[in-house]
């Protein structure tokens, strides 16, 4: 039997998934002692939607974040995602803003980074690979899983064996970020990319989606995977990945050896559990399975932003209506994995198509760079009546003749007029919404303190000090009593 690994993004996909990506860093720096004691192979910490939320709702420096939280586990590979040619926006950007990004990783502190392309177009990441090769980090590269005619075991195995040959990955992953995954699929398509990585170490990395994520993650020990993806038990389930306690069980009890400090994890999720409960947050559950996600394939939160946009129109009722239509959009453009941001890019199309007269009467122009093959190679070729449509509308054809603009940081920094803030803000200032970027600078530094839960009764007494909307208060327990009077 194996000794197997886990990577854990309780800080990470955990939040991403069931929180709207709301964790505080302090929330994090309450148990990232526990955590770095944990044994874990790494710990995820950041994508790029981190970075917008931090900005954008928690007026947090993220790059703070990242040194805080790097410096805070030293034991441990800290590591965050990128996403190909976007990077933090649903457009691609100059190769010089990417190679600085990954610079910026490591210099504030992370270790390990997934680069991932959802088209399996390797060019579209040789860059940052590179740059991540130069620093020094842990390269992991995954592959995206999907199911469509062209998504074969076949498909994948030239993948892997293209991504080997040009990338020469540390690590390579099986991504299931849909939580498409089946044990069936599993025992056909494990044995098939290891076949093509050789001696490289293979993880697991699935989503509970249609609840079938823990049954795929033992099934793929069994079959030679080296690590798989986890999360404390209140930020795992639902669309987000099984639960740590759940993993370590269930492997010890086949005969596995789990590679981690089961009790520490434990008081992980004990601290999570109760910051759930304080601020009102869900907590994690197991789904009944759904066929209808086989189809649309659509992630369960973006679900959520659909019905939002419906909703506004007051087509709430639509939302079927508008998912057979994601299934029709997504064969036509050549089967994009559903991920971001080609989710939202199909997604948004399906919604115009529903709620106009005619199919394809308006397109963004995210959606026709994508049918250009701006973004990179479609797995399958476009649908050639959906690119004539589409270019035919007033203004598109323009896009036949665009290239990627790339300029050097230098010209970026004397257009955007950045001269003089380092690069950590310019990267900022480059990629996010000026306005949130100057409303975290006025914020000041990320507050570090955040209530124990494992000393309720001092948490109590400091919280009630602050208030002044009492005059007196009696806090008593089995051998302890406390009186507070305020003055009058």
């Amino acid at each position: 039997m194996a000794k197997v690994d886990f990577v854990d993004t309780t800080l990470r996909d955990g939040p991403q998934s069931l929180w709207a990506t709301r964790m505080r860093t302090a929330h994090m720096l309450g148990v990232t002692e526990l955590i770095d004691n944990c044994g874990y192979r790494a710990v995820e910490l950041m994508g790029a939607v981190h970075f917008d939320a931090c900005l954008r709702y928690l007026r947090e420096d993220p790059w703070e974040r990242v040194r805080l939280i790097c410096e805070a586990m030293p034991n441990t590979k800290v590591g965050a995602l990128i996403r190909s040619k976007c990077l933090t926006s649903f457009s691609v950007v100059p190769d010089s803003i990417v190679r600085l990004w990954v610079q910026r990783c490591a210099a504030n502190g992370l270790r390990r980074l997934m680069i991932f392309d959802a088209l399996h177009d390797w060019s579209n990441i040789k860059n940052a690979v590179e740059t991540a090769r130069e620093c020094g980090i842990e390269i992991v590269v995954p592959l995206v899983y999907s199911i469509s005619p062209v998504h074969t075991d076949e498909f994948y195995a030239r993948k892997a064996r293209e991504m080997v040959r040009d990338l020469n990955p540390d690590v390579v992953l099986i991504k299931d970020s849909i939580g498409l995954l089946t044990p069936d699929r599993i025992r056909t398509l494990v044995p098939t990319i290891k076949k093509q990585i050789g001696a490289l170490p293979l993880e697991m990395h699935a989503h509970c989606t249609t609840g079938l994520a823990p049954l795929c993650c033992l099934e793929s020990v069994d079959l030679g995977v080296d690590a798989i993806t986890t999360c404390a038990k209140p930020l795992a389930n639902g669309p987000s990945h099984p639960s740590i306690e759940n993993m370590e069980m269930n492997l010890r009890r086949l005969g596995h050896e789990p590679n981690i400090d089961i009790d520490s994890a434990r008081q992980v999720s004990d601290h999570f559990a109760w910051i759930a409960a304080r601020e009102g947050k869900p907590v994690g559950s197991p789904v009944e399975y759904d066929v209808f996600q086989y189809s649309h394939q659509v992630p369960g939160g973006m679900i959520s932003n659909l019905e939002f946009m419906l909703g506004q129109r007051n087509m709430g009722h639509r939302l079927d209506e508008v998912l057979n239509e994601v299934s029709r959009i997504r064969e036509e453009w050549g089967y994009p994995v559903m991920i971001t941001p080609f989710s939202q890019l199909v997604g948004t199309q399906a919604v115009l198509n529903v709620l106009s007269k005619e199919r394809y009467a308006t397109t963004t122009e995210e959606g026709l760079h994508f049918v250009l093959g701006h973004y990179g190679q479609t797995p399958a070729p476009v649908d050639s009546n959906v690119l004539d449509k589409m270019l035919s509308l007033p203004g598109n054809r323009k896009m036949l003749d665009w290239e990627q603009p790339q300029p050097s940081i230098e010209d970026v920094r004397r257009d955007l007029k950045l001269g003089d803030v380092d690069d950590d803000e310019f990267l900022l200032r480059a990629l996010f919404t000026q306005e949130h970027v100057e409303a975290t600078r006025a914020a000041g530094p990320i507050c570090r303190d955040y209530a124990k839960s494992d000393t309720p009764e001092i948490t109590l007494i400091r919280e009630l000090a602050q208030r002044d909307d009492y005059q007196q208060v009696s806090v008593e327990k089995e051998g302890f009593s406390l009186t507070m009077r305020r003055n009058t």
